[in-house]
């Protein structure tokens, strides 16, 4: 049975090594961010280049499974509450705060499921590695699928042996008290964690919580009229903007989702998850679509 520490304990007992006192920030990892999604800091297995905690700090917080596709997919006994390709991921049933203000041509709706599967990482409240079908065998639970609170289904990913490093007895997720404990800004002199936190890479700003209502909308339809470009193809149940005329929607072409309310905006319409562009084009942050710069991922879409 695992004794769970708190953080506290762990930085007090040197289980977590001390960082260099170099400021927070987009600190550097070993990934080239091209040629495949391992290169990503999608891939929840990486490490820092250099600095800050040693990359062992994190195993007693999540599991890492040494896979890079298993903590969103898996080939068998994929989650079956949510319409995602073999998902493998927790996922709650969350009602969100939505963008409500008076400039949209309609209502916002709950998220649908290519926002859902974002949201299962970004929205804070479940851990990064709590996943359905663990590699390999015996590693399989279904009640975790949406119910990461019931301790006993919760208890199986702490069967996991995290080879290359202390196994993980806490399962933090994208949250204050979880994995921006570290990876948030110094919160000023007097704060304990201020030497973990200089020295980890800053993710508050992908911390997104249940809080959508300064966001850009999600759930929200397709729009018609003057102020609005038209989606020129249409693949299955995506309207995309077919950028190259191929006639499929491709990881660099905005698309629209329908989930069975009609075409609506969600995460993935502007974010490819997998942000791999190729070896030779740049790879774009927050794993955008299209660029930002002049303001191209908005004029896709809108007319101004």
């Amino acid at each position: 049975m695992h004794i769970r520490k708190p953080f506290a304990y762990l930085l007090a007992a040197g289980l977590l090594a001390p960082a260099p006192s170099f400021a927070a920030g987009d600190l550097p990892t070993k990934f080239s961010n091209q040629g495949t999604i391992a290169n990503t800091r999608h891939n929840l297995t990486q490490r820092q280049d250099s600095g800050g905690p040693a990359g062992a700090s994190m195993d007693p917080y999540r599991n890492d499974y040494q896979q890079v596709c298993v903590y969103c997919h898996t080939p068998h006994a994929a989650n079956q509450n949510i319409n995602a390709p073999l998902w493998n991921r927790t996922v709650r049933t969350t009602t969100y705060t939505l963008y409500s203000q008076q400039t949209l041509s309609q209502d916002a709706t709950q998220p649908g499921p290519n926002s859902l599967t974002c949201l299962s990482c970004h929205d804070g409240q479940t851990a990064v590695d709590s996943i359905v079908n663990m590699p390999g065998s015996g590693g399989y639970n279904a009640a975790l699928a949406l119910n990461p609170s019931d301790t006993t289904s919760q208890s199986l990913l702490d069967t996991w042996n995290n080879t290359r490093g202390p196994d993980a007895t806490v399962h933090a997720g994208l949250n204050g008290a979880g994995c921006l404990a570290c990876h948030a800004p110094v919160s000023g002199p007097t704060d304990p964690l201020t030497v973990v936190k200089a020295g980890a890479t800053d993710f508050s700003a992908f911390a997104i919580g249940t809080d959508l209502s300064n966001d850009h909308p999600v759930g929200v339809k397709l729009p018609s009229g003057s102020d609005w470009n038209v989606p020129s193809g249409t693949y299955r149940n995506i309207r995309f903007f077919d950028a190259n005329g191929n006639n499929r929607p491709d990881k660099d072409e905005l698309r629209f989702y329908d989930s069975g309310q009609g075409f609506e905006v969600e995460c993935a319409s502007c974010h490819d998850p997998h942000g791999v562009p190729g070896t030779a084009a740049t790879f774009l942050p927050t794993f955008l679509r299209v660029t930002a710069d002049g303001s191209k991922i908005c004029l896709t879409c809108h007319v101004k």
